[in-house]
């Protein structure tokens, strides 16, 4: 029988045909088309799918598209996505915080009213699924040449230890020599520290009573009433508050050192709220002690959360006071002091210890705080670990803690220098923090130096890589439209569909409970290679389904009714008709990612049993805590394939 080509293969051929007369008369623009063509045919193929997977893009509707800087996947399965003032001055000068509720499933946006701009703030999933959410902006950095009036950080003293005093934003403080400057927040001072002392005369007897006062501290900062010289100043001095009288003038003035023209950082706030998944808002707490901005919040083994790091409320590193959150009391206390650069990854360990792999995403000292170490909080002791390559190129690193979490390896991908430097590796390093004296040892290599790059665990075992740029936020063009699966087995890397949205400085990616991954973000300094058209923040969502998905097509392994919470013997029960296929099960923490940190992702192996009449299946959770962190979790089981079921959500709580 003669062979009749399709009508579809007919106007492939025409099309086919009119890209090599377009070739001939005009090559390097015609093989370009040529080439995208036969890309996006290559991409649409199954079998190229079931290889590499596949990325689709979300429609969002105009009105819910924001800055995407946070993303935080909730117990309801929604996903919260945080601008803030989305690094906008114009949004921050207005007002105009944004927070929208994304369902995966549905393809439904919600707004949600944000109360302070939670722009670069901290966050971390809470034991009940509430998502904490502390610090954020104050105030919007000034850079070098910009700055008009000279300004600084005030320390405001309170001698009375009778009451705290509140002085309001403007008020001002008069220098020595006249000079005005208005402050620029509200501050409280609380009152000072009375104590009584006792001494005695050489014969024994006890001498009157005498009372020491310790005045009380708290920070402003405070900006010159008028442009000139003479409100420069780098000597100490005393600045009287305009407008106390009486005794309040005696007791409360100003200290400052150094008030400059020089850039002034972004200023964190205090501020601390819970989003309550349920009631889709946001509930404040009590806030912190210490303003913070790109703070890092993990949560501990008792369901505590520690914030560290973050710039305070004059734009200065907190220099190493972290506080820890109850969420019983909903309130905050002092944490074991320690310094580190801002969005410091720490990862809870098994024994408690947190692992600082030296990942960052930004602000401090080049020489201090990016050592990697163990840090025992009961003993605030830190013990530092070698062998990792690259130990300059640690800034805008991805960590993760590779899968399953009881091998205790963590892994260290890609980074770059200190600040705006254009220096990035492929650097990946791998540490077993099981062993007695763990060393970093260098993993496969990525396929280029990336900064920004998103990795995230999959129910699988593998580790899914993606975005990034070569240069500090994309600059120069050098966006990285490339996706890798690492798998810790084989301690390799192999191809993945490539992304069609690039992705660098603020841009996130996290683990859905269907097993895809959703994508956001993108703040690029450029829009170019050569760096003249200014950059505009990625609004899009992108999607990629795995391939375990294209291989599984509707078969996949499926969990039905089971409860919500673990027995006294920490399992939990659910009927399948999937049983028999059924081979491992997983337990996977939602994420909540900013600035390539998401010290939040983890996958748990659990034990596994069938019934006999091959219905059910149970699962095992440990109870170590220090494993298991209590708090909402994704149970996935998966088949022989690798292919895995929809997730079921989990609530581990405390079992002590």
């Amino acid at each position: 029988m003669a062979y009749r080509p399709s009508k579809k293969f007919k106007k492939t051929l025409f099309g086919s045909g009119a890209v090599l007369v377009l070739a001939a008369l005009n090559a390097p623009a015609a093989v370009s088309f040529a080439e995208e063509k036969y890309h996006a045919y290559k991409i649409a193929q199954p079998g190229y799918k079931r290889q590499f997977g596949s990325w689709a893009e979300v429609g969002v509707p105009e009105q819910y598209r924001i800055n995407a800087i946070h993303a935080a996947l909730l117990h309801t399965g929604k996903v919260l996505l945080i601008a803030g003032s989305g690094n906008s001055q114009k949004n921050f000068d207005a007002g105009t915080f944004e927070t929208i509720l994304w369902d995966p499933v549905k393809n439904t946006f919600k707004k949600i009213p944000t109360p302070v701009d939670f722009f670069c703030s901290g966050h971390t999933q809470l034991p009940d699924g509430r998502l904490l959410v502390a610090g954020g902006t104050a105030r919007y950095e000034i850079l070098n040449g910009e700055v008009k009036r000279a300004g600084g950080g005030m320390r405001v003293k309170n001698e009375s230890p009778d009451k705290a005093i509140t002085l309001k934003k403007g008020t001002v403080f008069r220098s020595p020599s006249g000079v005005e400057y208005v402050s620029k927040f509200d501050v409280t001072v609380p009152k000072a520290k009375r104590e009584f002392e006792i001494s005695y005369f050489k014969s024994g007897q006890m001498k009157p009573w005498q009372t020491k006062v310790t005045a009380a501290e708290a920070r402003v900062f405070v900006e010159a009433r008028k442009e000139g010289p003479q409100a420069l100043t780098t000597e100490a001095a005393q600045y009287e508050v305009v407008g106390l009288k009486g005794d309040a003038a005696d007791n409360v003035y100003g200290l400052a050192q150094k008030l400059t023209t020089e850039k002034q950082d972004f200023q964190g706030i205090k501020g601390a709220y819970e989003f309550d998944p349920k009631a889709e808002k946001y509930i404040p707490v009590a806030p912190m002690k210490d303003a913070r901005w790109y703070p890092t919040l993990v949560t501990l083994d008792d369901g505590k959360v520690l914030a560290v790091s973050g710039l305070n409320d004059v734009g200065d590193v907190v220099p190493g006071d972290n506080e820890i959150y109850d969420p019983t009391t909903k309130k905050w206390s002092k944490g074991p002091f320690r310094y580190f650069p801002t969005y410091p990854s720490l990862f809870l360990t098994k024994g408690g210890k947190l692992l600082y792999t030296g990942s960052n995403a930004g602000y401090g000292p080049a020489e201090k705080g990016r050592e990697p170490g163990l840090w025992d909080l009961k003993k605030n002791t830190f013990t530092k670990l070698g062998g990792l390559t690259d130990p300059d190129q640690l800034e805008t690193s991805a960590s993760l803690i590779l899968p399953p979490a009881q091998n205790q390896k963590v892994m260290v991908l890609g980074g770059g220098g200190v600040g705006e430097s254009s220096k990035s590796t492929a650097r990946t390093s791998i540490i077993d923090v099981s062993k007695d004296s763990p060393v970093f040892t260098d993993g496969p290599a990525l396929p280029q130096g990336t900064r920004y790059l998103s990795s995230v665990l999959l129910p699988d075992d593998t580790v899914f890589t993606t975005g990034g740029s070569e240069d500090y936020r994309g600059r120069g063009g050098t966006d990285i439209r490339k996706a890798q699966f690492y798998d810790p087995g084989a301690n390799a890397f192999a191809e993945a569909a490539e992304p069609n949205v690039g992705r660098n400085y603020h841009s996130e990616a996290l683990l859905l409970p269907d097993g895809r991954v959703a994508t956001f973000g993108s703040d690029p300094l450029f829009d170019d290679k050569d760096n003249t058209r200014l950059g505009t923040f990625e609004q899009r969502i992108e999607v990629f389904t795995p391939p375990y998905l294209h291989k599984a097509g509707a078969d996949r392994p499926v969990l039905g009714e089971g409860p919500q919470e673990l027995d006294q013997n920490g399992r939990a029960t659910f009927k399948t008709k999937d049983a028999g296929r059924i081979v491992k099960a997983r337990l996977m923490r939602p994420s909540a990612v900013t600035h390539t940190t998401d010290v939040e992702q983890r996958s748990v192996e659990l034990g596994l049993t069938k019934s006999q009449n091959g219905t059910t299946v149970t699962v095992d959770v440990p109870e170590d805590r220090t494993l298991v962190p209590p708090g909402w979790y994704m149970l996935f089981v998966t088949d022989a394939n690798g292919i895995p079921s929809e997730a079921k959500w989990l609530q581990v709580g405390d079992r002590g």
